[in-house]
């Protein structure tokens, strides 16, 4: 766990608006490192990610991990009297994060300008499959769309076959992490060269397009529109995935030309080594195909074992691909602080990730796990003048 009173964003308050991943996975991040995050959601239902994946007595193990360190307070952002509500919130934060349709905000009195007239150092992170502007800007996008319209989708999978996931939601956390950069350096600005708050615009399939390496200057030069390519790296050579005698999946990344050379000594293939045609990168691309059956020849006669005892002495990257009990029994996973243990609220345990990145001196933690909904309602309302009555009245109204 991180010390509190020593966590670098203790001092920084934040609204969260959102639901499901961009937006809480944005927050959840800030939340481990100190800034309170004060998690609006619906009554009743609360954020829909509370039911996906498996449930633990109707609450899904993943909101533990995703809405750590945060207070949940509950309002129906329909009724003018919770929009009043988050207005006074946000008057008094750091940041808010939201990332609903663009223009749900402003229907509800709560978009840029309402918030940023009433607090000028505020700082809005906005998280939408379009962005605020563009021709675009009103289509429903969720992260398999962005990673679709950014790119990604169409590199990944096998060329024969029609393209495929991640199987994980890799565009949505690739927007809150860009919405955390984006929070972090407008918070950076106001605080050290006097500046205003600003909006942070995070569209989806930008910060998906963000990671796509060189297709666009390659398709701008050439007109080469990369293609998929299974599990090798294209354009690097090698680094692939590869077969062992045992059945086992190995992944081979000895794409850099020292590491090429060591590679091929260690499998009995000096000749290679010594190559000129193979010294660099763009002879060996050339010899793509002699390459991989060469590897793929060496690691078929082996078990996963020996491939990677010989590999590691010649310091070549090379790893198993690990699925999750893997991960849940790996000693360095533990060493790191990967993998911690923590208390439901009915005394069982659930193992959650650590927090990334590691801080020499003031590193995250979490503090305390995914609240019940709506559990820090009543503490929030009346730090803001609610009294006991006046939240009564708000629930009996359906407000809260």
């Amino acid at each position: 766990m991180g010390d509190a009173a020593n966590l670098p964003l203790k001092d920084v308050k934040v609204i969260e608006l959102g639901q499901l991943i961009a937006g809480p996975f944005c927050a959840r991040v800030l939340a481990e490192f100190g800034a309170e995050v004060v998690k609006i959601e619906p009554p009743g239902a609360g954020d829909p990610l509370r039911k996906w994946r498996k449930l633990h007595d109707g609450t899904s193990l993943w909101w533990y991990a995703q809405a750590r360190n945060k207070k949940s307070v509950t309002l129906d952002l329909k009724h003018p009297e919770a929009q009043e509500i988050v207005r006074r919130l946000a008057a008094g934060a750091d940041i808010v994060v939201e990332n609903f349709r663009p223009g749900a905000m402003e229907k509800w009195g709560l978009g840029w300008d309402a918030l940023s007239a009433a607090n000028p150092g505020l700082i809005m992170v906005r998280l939408s499959g379009f962005g605020q502007t563009g021709p675009y800007r009103d289509r429903p996008g969720f992260g398999a769309i962005g990673e679709s319209m950014g790119g990604l989708r169409y590199v990944t999978g096998h060329p024969d076959r029609a393209p495929v996931r991640v199987g994980v939601s890799i565009g949505d956390s690739i927007a809150a992490l860009h919405g955390v950069i984006g929070a972090l350096i407008a918070l950076h600005h106001r605080r050290v060269n006097g500046g205003r708050g600003q909006c942070v615009d995070v569209a989806l399939y930008e910060a998906v397009f963000n990671m796509m390496e060189s297709v666009l200057p390659e398709y701008g030069m050439y007109g080469y529109i990369r293609e998929r390519s299974g599990a090798s790296l294209p354009g690097i050579v090698p680094s692939n995935t590869y077969v062992t005698r045992d059945g086992k999946y190995v992944v081979i990344g000895a794409n850099a030309d020292s590491i090429f050379k060591r590679m091929m000594n260690a499998i009995g293939r000096p000749d290679l080594a010594a190559d000129p045609a193979l010294a660099h990168n763009d002879g060996r691309v050339a010899r793509t195909a002699e390459i991989e059956r060469v590897i793929a020849e060496w690691v078929a006669a082996r078990e996963l074992d020996e491939v990677l005892v010989v590999l590691e002495r010649a310091e070549v990257p090379s790893g198993k691909i690990y699925d999750i009990a893997d991960i849940a029994r790996d000693a360095h996973y533990r060493a790191r602080g990967m993998i911690g243990e923590y208390r439901l609220p009915d005394g069982k345990s659930v193992a959650l990730p650590g927090v990334v990145p590691k801080m020499s001196g003031t590193p995250g933690g979490t503090r305390w796990i995914g609240p019940a909904l709506g559990e820090h309602t009543a503490e929030v309302l009346d730090a803001l003048g609610y009294g006991e009555a006046a939240r009564r009245a708000l629930k009996e109204r359906g407000v809260i």
